[in-house]
């Protein structure tokens, strides 16, 4: 199992701020987009490189570049696509891919609706993001997909989570890496997280 809780105090303090329900439409998406790229340094620290030769101003020098095959970010929709900026900032050659999930109000099992994602899959870093990490059912559903169609090197990136869904994930694919931003006390009756921030979504695209 591989969990990382951000701890710098940027973090921290932008969370804080989505938080408020004050935080109206337009800065809760760049607190979205700021946060995904402070998270996004963090779970990108581990990316190869490759020593190139280089010519400065003033003479040729071996340097290092990241190697291999580009990076795949995969936000689950919708609420996903507000962390893709953040990451294509640090990454903008990246592919990005996706996968769409609704989640039932009643039982609230994630299903599927659309998924495409970039070839070849299998030969590349993949990045899912979603800022909320409640039960997990979407979470698990999106890695399960991905594998399905032949992902091997997995990284979940959500800003907020509560244990219950850290938990479910982590168990049912252990071979993921997790970095949460924030981990939360709970998930009340209704399976929202608590204290939570709302309805990511809806804020993010000033929908009810």
């Amino acid at each position: 199992m591989s969990v990382s809780y951000m701890t710098h105090p940027l973090i921290k303090h932008k969370i804080t701020l989505l938080r408020k329900e004050t935080t109206g439409t337009n800065e809760f998406r760049k607190l979205i987009e700021e946060i995904s790229m402070l998270m996004g340094y963090e779970a990108l620290a581990d990316l190869p490189t490759a020593d190139i030769e280089v010519t400065t101003p003033i003479e040729k020098t071996i340097q290092p570049v990241i190697n291999g095959k580009k990076l795949a970010v995969v936000p689950i929709l919708r609420a996903g696509l507000g962390m893709v900026n953040g990451i294509l900032a640090l990454v903008p050659s990246a592919k990005v891919g996706h996968i769409g999930l609704y989640r039932d109000p009643e039982s609230h099992l994630p299903h599927e609706y659309y998924c495409k994602l970039p070839d070849p899959i299998e030969e590349r870093q993949i990045v899912v993001v979603d800022p909320m990490l409640a039960t997990g059912g979407s979470a698990i559903a999106a890695v399960d997909f991905i594998k399905q169609r032949g992902g091997r090197r997995i990284k979940f990136m959500s800003i907020i989570a509560a244990p219950e869904g850290v938990s479910a994930l982590m168990k049912a694919h252990p071979d993921i890496q997790l970095y949460v931003g924030c981990l939360d006390r709970c998930l009340n009756e209704n399976a929202y997280i608590c204290p939570g921030l709302g309805d990511a979504g809806d804020r993010i695209f000033g929908t009810k």
